[in-house]
C-alpha cells in the first residue's frame, strides 16, 4: 500500500498547476465532452484509466520520482505529464476509445476462429482489442513526450535554466522510450503477425511525419516551403492519422474480420484524423479575436490554402508586411489570409472528411457504438 501511495502522490504532483494540453480536442468543450461521456459508457468504462497499469508500475513510479525534479522548471516534459494523468476539459484517451467502439460497432465476426468465442466478450469487446485499445494509446503518449524535448541551441551556457533543461530532455528521452517499450511488449503478446506489422508500419508513419513537420517549425523555413494541400494530406495523415487507421483495422484483424470491414475501419481513423487535424488548425481563424493573443502554424492548412491561392510571391509579400522588427504580427497576419477563400476552403475539407467517415461505418449494423462513432465524426467537423 505504501509503495501505491509513493506513486500515486507522484502523478498528483505532476498533476498540479495550469491544465493546459489538449491531445486529441479542440472543438467546443461541453459537446465534445457530452460525445465522449456517452461514448465512454458504451464500451464499458471510462478509458481515463486505460493506461492505469502502466502508471503504477514501478518503472514509472522511479521515472515519476525524478520528473518531480522539474517543478518549477518551464520543461514542456512537465505539462505533457499533467495531460497525460488528467484534463478537466478534454478526454485524453481518444484514439483507444475510437478503436473501442470500432471494435464494438463491428461485433463478432462471422468466420470467427476457434480461439474466439463471444463469450469472452466483456461488453461486446474482446479482451484483445481492449489490450490494442491500451497499446494505442500507449505509442501516442510516447512520441507525445518525445516531442516535448527542447532545442538546447536556444539556451546558452550562461543561462540558469540550461541544466533543468538537459535533464528535462533526458527525462522525455526516457519517459517516452518506457511508454514504447511497454507499447510492443503488449503488441508480441497479441500474438497476431499482422496486427505486429499494422502498428509497427504506423510507428515508422509517426517518425516519418514529425521528421517532415519539424523543419516547418522555423519560420525562416516556411518563407521558402512550398508545400501544395495534397502534400501537406499526405504529411499529416502519417503525422496524425496513421496511428488511428491502423488500429482501427488491427482491431478487425484480432476479430478476424475480412479484408472489406477492415478497410472500412481503416477509412473511418484516417478521415476522422484528417477532419480532426484540419479542425485544429482552423480554431485560431474561427474562434472570438478578443479571446486572447493569436498564434498558429505558418503550414496550418488554411495558411497552405491561403498560399495556393495568392501564389508564393505575395504571400512571402504580405509575410514581411506582418513582420515587426523580424517578429510576425499573428492577429495581422490572420485578417490578411481570411480576406480570401483558405478558411472556408478547409471547413470544406474538413466536412469533406467528416462526411467520409460517417460513410465508412454505414455498413456496420446500427447500434449504440456506431452512433457514437457517428457523433465523434459529426463533432469534429464543428467550429
Amino acid at each position: 500500500m505504501t509503495v501505491i501511495w509513493s506513486r500515486l502522490s507522484c502523478i498528483v504532483l505532476l498533476n498540479r498547476g495550469q491544465r493546459n494540453i489538449s491531445l486529441f480536442s479542440n472543438t467546443t468543450p461541453s459537446n465534445w465532452n457530452k460525445v465522449v461521456s456517452d461514448a465512454e459508457k458504451i464500451v464499458g468504462y471510462p478509458t481515463s484509466f486505460m493506461s492505469l497499469r502502466c502508471l503504477l508500475s514501478d518503472e514509472l513510479s522511479n521515472v515519476a520520482m525524478h520528473v518531480r525534479k522539474l517543478v518549477g522548471t518551464k520543461h514542456p516534459l512537465l505539462n505533457t505529464a499533467r495531460g497525460f494523468v488528467y484534463d478537466s476539459r478534454n478526454n485524453l484517451q481518444m484514439r483507444g476509445l475510437v478503436v473501442l467502439l470500432m471494435s464494438k460497432a463491428a461485433g463478432p465476426s462471422q468466420h470467427t476462429a476457434s480461439d474466439l468465442v463471444p463469450q469472452d466478450m466483456v461488453s461486446g469487446i474482446y479482451p484483445s482489442q481492449r489490450n490494442l485499445a491500451e497499446i494505442t494509446e500507449l505509442i501516442h503518449t510516447a512520441f507525445l513526450v518525445h516531442r516535448g524535448i527542447v532545442n538546447l541551441k536556444e539556451w546558452t551556457n550562461s543561462d540558469g535554466p540550461l541544466k533543468d533543461m538537459q535533464f528535462g530532455n533526458k527525462m522525455a528521452v526516457l519517459s517516452g522510450d518506457f511508454l514504447l517499450a511497454n507499447a510492443c511488449t503488449g503488441l508480441a503478446q497479441l500474438n497476431n503477425t499482422k496486427v505486429v506489422e499494422l502498428i509497427s508500419s504506423a510507428i515508422g508513419d509517426l517518425v516519418q511525419g514529425i521528421y517532415h513537420e519539424m523543419p516547418n517549425s522555423l519560420e525562416d523555413k516556411s518563407l521558402t516551403d512550398d508545400i501544395n494541400m495534397v502534400t501537406w494530406e499526405e504529411q499529416r495523415f502519417l503525422s496524425h492519422g496513421a496511428l488511428l487507421a491502423k488500429s482501427c483495422q488491427a482491431a478487425m484483424e484480432l476479430a478476424k474480420h475480412d479484408k472489406d470491414a477492415q478497410g472500412l475501419a481503416y477509412k473511418y481513423g484516417k478521415h476522422l484524423s484528417l477532419g480532426h487535424k484540419l479542425n485544429s488548425d482552423l480554431q485560431p481563424f474561427v474562434k472570438n479575436s478578443s479571446a486572447g493573443p493569436v498564434t498558429f502554424s505558418l503550414n496550418s492548412a488554411p495558411v497552405v490554402f491561403h498560399r495556393q491561392i495568392v501564389g508564393q510571391e505575395r504571400w512571402r509579400y504580405q509575410l514581411q508586411q506582418a513582420k515587426t522588427i523580424g517578429t510576425i504580427d499573428y492577429t495581422k497576419l490572420r485578417s490578411m489570409i481570411k480576406l480570401e477563400e483558405g478558411v472556408t476552403s478547409t471547413m470544406d475539407l474538413c466536412r469533406y472528411h467528416g462526411n467520409k467517415a460517417l460513410e465508412s461505418i454505414q455498413c456496420f449494423p446500427s447500434s449504440e457504438a456506431r452512433s457514437a462513432l457517428e457523433n465523434i465524426a459529426s463533432t469534429v467537423t464543428k467550429f
